[in-house]
């Protein structure tokens, strides 16, 4: 849950900074007139993506959270196989440990006690690689949509394009028609269509 507010707490900031770029690169003619893919508001004005509604419809935000919970159950099972694994070498030794010798109790118990070691370095690096995984994925994300953002800005001459999610004090109110949502996800979704092929 953490890992998901931080990254929408990013998202959020690089689609400001996104917006605030197109807008100082943007031609100063502002003569372009909005298309009539969805979005109605003007050129030059300041538009909002609601956040919320791009994360649930974005297709690629959708098959990204699957790859990661797929990655995630997979390592949860490796580990928890490999807990179970080690668990039951104790169990038996704790049975048999009455009839073995000092020495084998004494070998026994340093062997269990480096497989329990190697099980937390084997666990914790399993948690990084999945960590590391997740800021991967959320990196390709946040610049695809933000790669897109500012293309998308430019071509319809927006000044600022800003972030709406529920919740999030950045954006109280925002005119239906300066919502381009819809529009963007349309694209998005199409240019991702048109990747996975």
């Amino acid at each position: 849950m953490k890992i998901k507010a931080s990254f929408l707490t990013k998202l959020t900031l690089g689609l400001l900074v996104a917006g605030s770029i197109a807008a100082c690169n943007q031609n100063k003619t502002g003569d372009k007139a909005a298309s009539s893919t969805g979005a109605s508001a003007e050129s030059g004005a300041t538009v909002f993506i609601n956040q919320d509604t791009l994360l649930a419809k974005y297709d690629y935000f959708k098959d990204m959270t699957k790859r990661l919970d797929d990655k995630n159950k997979a390592a949860q099972n490796d580990v928890g196989s490999r807990q179970q694994a080690i668990q039951r070498e104790i169990a038996e030794y704790q049975r048999s440990a009455n009839t073995l010798s000092a020495d084998q109790r004494s070998s026994t118990e340093q062997r269990l006690s480096r497989e329990g070691q190697d099980f937390q370095a084997y666990k914790q690096n399993a948690g990084a690689q999945l960590q590391s995984d997740v800021t991967a994925e959320q990196t390709k994300f946040f610049e695809k949509v933000s790669d897109f953002v500012k293309q998308y800005a430019k071509e319809k001459g927006y000044k600022l394009v800003l972030t709406y999610q529920k919740g999030n004090a950045t954006v109280l109110y925002g005119d239906a028609s300066l919502d381009v949502t819809a529009d963007v996800i349309k694209r998005l979704n199409d240019a991702y269509a048109k990747e996975k092929k």
